[in-house]
């Protein structure tokens, strides 16, 4: 039986949902991306956007990660890991964050004197973590790709993750 149409071609049987994460329009995206740009603290931000080439059986699908951010205060470090904001990333050497409680990944409450910078910066690594914006970034980036944005330019080096 009929139950829906594609170009107008009736289609019959089971249709299986997609667990694919909905996209949020650029738009969207923007007044994340503004709140770090506007901040004349942050000097730089970015992260890793591939699609894996093997992932132990599950499929391979394109998604972003490892957001980091450079504060004025961060001129020397030269290892982005340590500036690294998000859900399973360290307590930031000058934003502060939620550092892991010493049982698994149970994070305890906000340490440092930066709140609302951090909270910002932590916004944008979720939306940005969460895929919900992959779709307008790989159209923008491309696969294989770590993204670098400054207030005068954004800049993308291939990536080379294996």
């Amino acid at each position: 039986m009929s139950h829906t149409s594609f170009l107008g071609i009736p289609v019959e049987g089971t249709i299986t949902e997609s667990d694919r994460v909905p996209q949020r329009p650029l738009s969207e995206l923007q007044p994340l991306l503004r709140a770090l740009l506007d901040d004349e603290t942050i000097t730089e931000f970015g992260w890793r956007q591939f699609t894996p080439y093997f992932n132990d059986g599950e499929p391979c699908v394109f998604g972003l990660s490892d957001f980091w951010v450079r504060t004025t205060g961060d001129t020397e470090v030269t290892d982005l890991g340590l500036l690294e904001v998000g859900e399973y990333a360290g307590t930031h050497p000058t934003l502060g964050g939620h550092a892991a409680e010493s049982h698994g990944w149970q994070y305890g409450p906000y340490r440092g004197d930066q709140p609302e910078r951090y909270h910002r910066a932590r916004a944008l690594a979720d939306a940005l973590h969460g895929n919900e914006f992959a779709d307008v970034l790989l159209d923008a980036f491309g696969d294989h790709a770590e993204v670098t944005v400054r207030r005068t330019n954004i800049s993308v080096e291939f990536y080379d993750h294996e």
